[in-house]
């Protein structure tokens, strides 16, 4: 219980069960889509945009956010320039992403130390103003679901159909790609850009693999998401563990136990 009392544990359990509720949500449509790297891909150029807020003294996931956003529209340029091959676009700008990291981690060797945070997440240093970017993502992130829910539900399961429907695509695509930045950046201090992907991933596997309808999936992929991370962050504070990887492995058991539910049931 003297965890809970904790001031620095709140602010994980705040900012941990906010984007809890974004990610899985995000990741759940990225999935869907067949883009589910592209979370990867956004992780990898915001840790070039954090690394580069260090260099130059400005809020660090300012300036991955940013980068993030300009890498979600090189993304969808890419994606239209090779239609065919598609995942191309991910290729691409995640090669880049890792090349100006790589370059400004040269250029900047006072601060790698605390760059290292975000690759591998550090929740437990959240600040108010974390929080409070935290928080506005996901306010973002839900009001934008729910006025589109019926738009984003065609361009998921059928993006032609809701092209011959009079959808304006570029409109709701580069709407998807911002938000998921917006996510990406809000999430890599609480599990780090190496694990961000499994937080967009991991949850929406195992709810496609125990929904039986849309609706279904997106409450179960906010449900297991919560559970993973509440219970992954009170897991590693009272063991003393990494709460990034503990968050991670708790959802790879998540789905082990998913998938094998799901087996008994069809057997």
């Amino acid at each position: 219980m003297e965890l809970l009392s904790a001031e620095f544990f709140q602010r994980a359990l705040i900012g941990g069960a906010l984007i809890a509720i974004t990610a899985p949500l995000m990741g759940l449509f990225l999935v869907l889509r067949r883009l589910a790297m592209i979370g990867d891909t956004l992780a990898h150029v915001s840790i070039a945009g954090v690394a580069l807020g260090f260099l130059i003294n400005v809020y660090p996931v300012a300036v991955g956010l940013l980068f993030a956003i300009a890498a979600s529209f090189g993304i969808e340029m890419l994606r239209k320039m090779y239609r065919t091959y598609a995942e191309l676009s991910i290729a691409i700008i995640m090669s880049g992403g890792i090349a100006l990291a790589s370059l400004l981690f040269t250029m900047g060797k006072g601060f790698n130390l605390s760059v290292t945070s975000y690759l591998f997440g550090s929740i437990y240093t959240l600040d108010y103003t974390d929080i409070y970017v935290i928080m506005g993502v996901t306010v973002i992130v839900l009001s934008m679901v729910l006025i589109h829910k019926k738009e984003l539900f065609l361009l998921t399961f059928d993006e032609d159909a809701a092209a011959v429907s009079g959808l304006p695509m570029k409109y709701f695509n580069i709407m998807l790609s911002i938000l998921t930045a917006l996510v990406i950046s809000a999430a890599i201090k609480i599990v780090g850009a190496l694990l961000v992907s499994a937080l967009l991933t991991i949850p929406a596997a195992c709810s496609l693999a125990l929904s039986r309808s849309f609706k279904q999936a997106v409450i179960l992929v906010v449900i297991i998401g919560e559970a993973a991370v509440l219970a992954g962050l009170w897991i590693a504070g009272v063991a003393n563990l990494a709460p990034g990887g503990t968050i991670v492995l708790l959802l790879i058991g998540i789905l082990a136990v998913s998938v094998a539910s799901t087996k008994l049931i069809r057997t």
